[in-house]
């Protein structure tokens, strides 16, 4: 595990160097989240918002472009259930936020590897405080080490989870 970490740490030094602190004034802030979005609700819309406004606290003056990730119904299945609406269908409500500029489908799920952060140039990811220290850590240690992850308060009492 320690190896890990350092492998980890050793490659994205540069990103840690040169990425987060220096800022290009130009350049949109592509801050990304990811879930499941099963039956579309406002307590997924108040994340959106959320996520956005502690960017924009973040990086003042900058534009902000809200990017979804969604699990697969494969993945998502083993966490919660299977959803009952169809990847498709996720997609499709997910898009009809206006606080949404891209949504992607089948994401990675509990994991953001560098490689996708790279292919989606993300500059920080942002989750819900709803998980535990040890599960933050399992499923987003690699980017809260390189110092992008940012969690807001999970919207209590609207949820799908059972």
């Amino acid at each position: 595990m320690m190896i890990k970490k350092l492998l980890v740490a050793m490659l994205l030094m540069p990103l840690m160097l040169f990425g987060g602190d220096v800022v290009d004034d130009d350049k949109p802030i592509r801050v990304y989240v990811d879930m499941i979005a099963d039956l579309f609700h406002g307590g997924h819309k108040n994340f959106f918002r959320q996520a956005i406004d502690c960017t924009k606290e973040e990086f003042p003056g900058h534009s902000i472009e809200l990017i979804v990730g969604l699990s697969s119904d494969e993945d998502a299945a083993p966490y919660k259930r299977l959803p009952i609406m169809t990847l498709d269908e996720r997609v499709a409500a997910v898009k009809t936020s206006s606080l949404v500029s891209e949504v992607v489908p089948s994401c990675p799920m509990r994991g953001i590897p560098l490689w996708f952060i790279e292919k989606h140039s993300i500059d920080l990811v942002v989750h819900g405080d709803d998980y535990s220290e040890e599960n933050t850590e399992k499923y987003y240690g690699d980017v809260r080490h390189m110092g992008i992850f940012r969690m807001v308060p999970y919207t209590p009492g609207v949820s799908t989870t059972t």
